[in-house]
């Protein structure tokens, strides 16, 4: 069983942000982590590794991408038991469209500026009618967009409010099929 996912925002998302999928594993294996895999090509690995912190994993990871790919990526990296527990704290269970629910993962808990930056985007999408839902859980943020994410004006209201330019950590959305295919992936 593997023991860690690691999960990197905006990778190949842009010029400056494109690197191979192959080479972060092979990067993974070279920083001694076993058992490497990796789910599509935008930045979700699982691996094994006897490191108990999450938060020295990204450390290390994104350090060493910085140093031998020359990319940088904010990375969060869970346990499986962490990733289990998003999956059953879902909020939104009645939600059967997997395209329609998205969990934004962090490494850290959130400060009270993103707490305000969250609070602030949800009264900003219902006041133009969104039907979009968010509830915090702990670390994530769990997005219910039953447009679909790519026209939910809670997720735009979401990247003017809480972003990396204000000193915020932000985390990383990944979509539910993603979440579960990725702790399958992780007990096969």
């Amino acid at each position: 069983m593997r023991t860690h996912v690691a999960l990197l925002r905006g990778m190949n998302v842009g010029r400056d942000r494109s690197v191979s999928t192959a080479d972060l594993r092979d990067l993974l294996v070279a920083l001694g982590y076993a058992d490497v895999g990796s789910y599509v090509q935008s930045g979700n690995f699982v691996f094994t590794s006897d490191e108990p912190d999450p938060a020295v994993v990204a450390a290390r990871f994104g350090g060493a991408m910085t140093e031998r790919l020359g990319v940088a990526f904010d990375t969060v990296v869970l346990k499986r038991d962490e990733l289990a527990a998003v999956i059953g704290q879902n909020p939104y269970p009645q939600v059967t469209d997997p395209k329609h629910l998205h969990a934004v993962l962090r490494q850290h808990d959130p400060t009270p500026e993103v707490l305000a930056g969250i609070a602030l985007a949800q009264e900003r999408a219902r006041e133009k009618g969104s039907p979009d839902g968010a509830t915090l859980v702990g670390r994530t943020l769990y997005l219910r967009t039953p447009n679909g994410m790519g026209r939910s004006e809670l997720a735009a209201q979401l990247a003017r409010t809480v972003r990396p330019g204000k000193g915020h950590e932000v985390g990383t959305a990944r979509n539910w099929t993603t979440v579960m295919k990725l702790l399958e992936l992780m007990d096969g």
